[in-house]
């Protein structure tokens, strides 16, 4: 049918409200849409994590970029970002002068599009993303960690940077704070807080309740 022959929905008719049956018609391709995005885009990264690890992708907003960035200025060294993402944090911290600046997603997707991201702003070659399991990188090398991930991973995560980072690194943790570490500074408040721990004060901390724990 064309608009207006008979036989059209009610609710395809410009200007007609939408009844029962179209609000579940348009809920249903809604679901259809997210449902399909889900599958071609972001499972593929996932395949191979064990659940509990499993971050679902969500983009920071611009002012928990600018918060992140705030609490790494005026430092240096190599910067990485767990779990990148469409690159934005990567990008803006290179654009600070945080080098060599790289990320680590396994989202063959959302790989493409960090590096188109960088490509358009005119750092391709400047910036890496590698399609790596941040569980199997060696941090031994990194002096700003940038962790934007659920709170499931952030007990582990901790034993792992804890385990591998140098005493100068700094930790900047967007969205969920460590549980089990106390933030040296803050910066945002709500959904834009961000938290930064440094490293050798968070051994200090562990080192201390251990041996409170052994009296």
């Amino acid at each position: 049918w064309e608009p207006g022959e008979p036989g059209e929905p009610s609710w395809a008719r410009p200007g007609a409200a939408l009844g029962g049956r179209g609000l579940l018609a348009l809920a249903a391709a809604s679901g259809a849409a997210v449902w399909a995005t889900w599958a071609v885009l972001l499972m593929p990264g996932f395949r191979r994590v064990p659940l509990r690890l499993q971050v679902p992708y969500q983009p920071s907003s611009p002012r928990q970029v600018a918060n992140t960035l705030a609490l790494l200025r005026g430092r240096a060294g190599k910067t990485v970002d767990l779990g990148s993402g469409d690159g934005r944090l990567v990008l803006e911290a290179y654009k600070q002068g945080l080098r060599p600046a790289l990320g680590f997603e396994l989202n063959p997707w959302l790989l493409c599009l960090a590096n188109y991201r960088a490509w358009r702003a005119g750092y391709h070659g400047k910036i890496s993303f590698l399609k790596k399991d941040l569980w199997k990188v060696n941090l031994s090398d990194c002096h700003n960690v940038i962790v934007f991930l659920a709170p499931s991973v952030k007990p582990p995560l901790a034993t792992k940077l804890l385990a591998e980072l140098p005493d100068d690194a700094r930790v900047v943790a967007g969205r969920y704070p460590f549980p089990s570490w106390s933030p040296s500074s803050t910066v945002g408040q709500g959904l834009d807080q961000v938290w930064a721990y440094d490293i050798k004060e968070v051994r200090r901390q562990v080192q201390g309740r251990a041996q409170q724990s052994q009296v």
